[in-house]
């Protein structure tokens, strides 16, 4: 007698059923890998040369050259010493030095840059401070580099 006063099947009562292979899925796409980003916190100062890709925040002090492959965010509290070489470029804080950004810059309207900057398009908030030359690219301009202006000698004063 089997569970619950039923009779015990035979092994002839009992029916198998073949499952075909399961079927190949599509191989599912992934997703994009994202840009990393890097946050330099408000209170850390860091002295020395950045390099590399994705998208650096800056709410704390960068003394050194920047070069970046993706966004360049200075916040309000950020300050930038040093020239600045990025896809894009927002300042809400301020950098001391040139910048070539190689898609746009935006200057907010707490932002300052002092420096001059090279860019395919710009946009300065009211408010915000520009204290040099701005050079502007054509669009899709191949490999833009940033040449520092050469220096006019000094003018001799006249006795």
């Amino acid at each position: 007698m089997g569970l619950f006063g039923r009779p015990t099947r035979t092994d002839e009562e009992i029916t198998t059923v073949s499952m075909d292979p399961p079927e190949q899925l599509e191989e599912v796409p992934g997703l994009p890998t994202p840009l990393s980003t890097t946050v330099i916190a408000s209170g850390v100062t860091l002295t020395g040369n950045l390099r590399g890709e994705g998208v650096v925040q800056v709410e704390g002090v960068v003394e050194g050259e920047i070069e970046l492959k993706g966004a360049m965010i200075v916040a309000a509290t950020g300050r930038v010493k040093g020239p600045v070489t990025a896809d894009v470029v927002q300042v809400a804080g301020h950098i001391e030095g040139g910048v070539l950004a190689r898609d746009h810059m935006r200057l907010e309207k707490t932002g300052s840059l002092e420096g001059d900057v090279t860019t395919v398009s710009l946009v300065v908030e009211d408010g915000g401070r520009l204290n040099g030359r701005s050079s502007m690219l054509k669009p899709g301009s191949e490999n833009p580099k940033y040449e520092a202006p050469a220096k006019s000698a000094p003018k001799e004063e006249k006795n």
